[in-house]
């Protein structure tokens, strides 16, 4: 069974997913719900602490794991004391343009495009990006997360892929990649507002994404094929990315988009705004 975003409002946000019926945190929700009746069918509901993280809720048995399937992918759903589960609905269009667009590099290459996941959380951008035909280098600080990956990447038959699974703070792990003198065709990234690495590192986006943009303009030549750039984050834009990547990368692009990312809601016109994205290729 599939994904499904139900309704949502009063910050809240109901879903489905393979018939589990779960509410989470949707802060940017500040419409009515337009089916109240649909709520009382919910089995959990997270709750946000005011110290970070929360807890789960559950009226009704549920699985502690389980499998959807959200458009050409199959994934791993868990739910996490963060009100995650393992997949963000809204980067289904990104997917499916990373895939085709690998696709048509691989073409004209003739060969199967380097493509570096940062930031790879579970997996999605890279089981597009191997769908397509690319060796894959996964790069998250969390081993369970990788972990949770390289298991979503088993569901869609992509296990023998070429896929590196590297469980290391990302800017490290890129300076590492310099001395070494690899070289990467494209570039996926979807950096947190506020992260801490396998080491104790801390991210703060608005203070690391400069000079992570600059290690991965080296690690491209300063020419990516593909950059694909999406953020979470208050306050930023798609024109942040834009000037953002402008500054590192040279500009001659054959072409570019940007927007929000969204996830519709079923059986109405209404859309759930969930981040921005910035994406070019060559």
């Amino acid at each position: 069974m599939s994904y499904q975003l139900l309704d949502s409002g009063d910050g809240r946000k109901l879903e489905s997913l393979s018939g589990v019926v779960v509410e989470r945190q949707a802060g940017i929700a500040i419409w009515r719900r337009r089916e109240p009746d649909l709520w009382d069918r919910v089995a959990g509901r997270h709750i946000r602490s005011d110290r970070g993280g929360g807890h789960w809720e559950w009226d009704a048995p549920h699985p502690q794991v389980w499998q959807v399937r959200h458009g050409p992918f199959d994934f791993e759903i868990k739910p996490t004391p963060f009100g995650h589960l393992g997949l963000f609905p809204e980067q289904l269009q990104q997917w499916i343009w990373i895939r085709n667009e690998i696709r048509r590099l691989a073409e004209s290459v003739a060969r199967p495009p380097r493509i570096l996941n940062l930031f790879a959380y579970t997996g999605g951008s890279t089981l597009a990006a191997a769908a397509g035909g690319a060796e894959v280098t996964h790069v998250d600080a969390a081993r369970g997360i990788v972990d949770w990956a390289a298991r979503n990447a088993r569901l869609n038959d992509l296990g023998d892929a070429p896929i590196r699974w590297i469980v290391e703070d990302c800017a490290r792990f890129l300076r590492r990649e310099i001395k070494r003198e690899r070289r990467y065709d494209g570039v996926i990234l979807d950096p947190p507002t506020f992260g801490r690495g396998a080491k104790g590192e801390i991210w703060k986006l608005e203070d690391g994404i400069g000079d992570l943009l600059r290690l991965l303009d080296r690690l491209t030549d300063g020419h990516p094929s593909l950059l694909h750039m999406s953020s979470h984050s208050p306050g930023f834009t798609p024109l942040v990315l834009e000037n953002l990547i402008a500054e590192t990368f040279q500009s001659d692009w054959r072409e570019t988009s940007s927007g929000e990312m969204s996830v519709p809601e079923e059986n109405s016109d209404r859309r759930l705004p969930s981040g921005i994205y910035w994406r070019a290729v060559r």
